[in-house]
């Protein structure tokens, strides 16, 4: 999952060697932390947050697959 978030958050930004992933690990399931540039947030947020709903349906599809429960927090 983790590197699936990244994958994807590198082929929007302009600048895809500041994006990081932090992968945080609870009884709930996984947080995904995604740090972009300042420059690249709106990328990522997209047009009345539809990439950033995106993101996440997909982040989360792949968690259920493994049986888990994944969210991804956008933070800069």
């Amino acid at each position: 999952m983790k590197e699936l978030l990244e994958f994807l958050a590198r082929s929007l930004v302009d600048h895809p060697e500041e994006v990081r992933v932090e992968e945080v690990v609870s009884d709930n399931g996984v947080l995904l932390r995604l740090n972009v540039a300042k420059d690249d947030v709106g990328k990522v947020i997209g047009k009345q947050g539809r990439i950033a709903r995106a993101l996440r349906t997909v982040v989360k599809a792949s968690a259920v697959k493994d049986g888990k429960q994944a969210t991804v927090e956008i933070v800069d």
